[in-house]
């Protein structure tokens, strides 16, 4: 099977975390789909968590999400700045919560 038969479709928004000022990615093929699947798989994994705090006296979905996101972007997780914004943004999607404003990523830390 070559990489060109898998029919996983990373959207725009998740290329550019790893894309140049060129557009050009910054990883192969295969690690981006990897990483894509994962954060997708975070994102989808923790609708029922959000939606427990949300239910279960959480003061509001932004707080939810504010949450989750700073839980994400811990260094301990396994994924980086930008993809922890890129979850909860994601999970934001996959709730129908309106997307929180996000601090931005530190770039610095892979």
């Amino acid at each position: 099977m070559h990489e060109d038969d898998n029919q996983i479709l990373i959207p725009p928004t998740f290329i550019a975390l790893y894309s140049d000022a060129r557009e050009r990615l910054q990883l192969s093929r295969g690690e981006l789909q990897a990483r894509y699947e994962l954060c997708e798989d975070l994102a989808c994994t923790l609708v029922e968590q959000a939606e427990q705090l949300y239910h279960g006296g959480a003061r509001s979905e932004e707080g939810v999400l504010l949450g989750m996101h700073a839980a994400l972007a811990g260094a301990e997780t396994g994924v980086s700045p930008q993809e922890a914004r890129w979850i909860t943004l994601r999970l934001a999607e996959l709730l129908g919560w309106r997307s929180p404003q996000l601090p931005e990523p530190d770039v610095s830390r892979p």
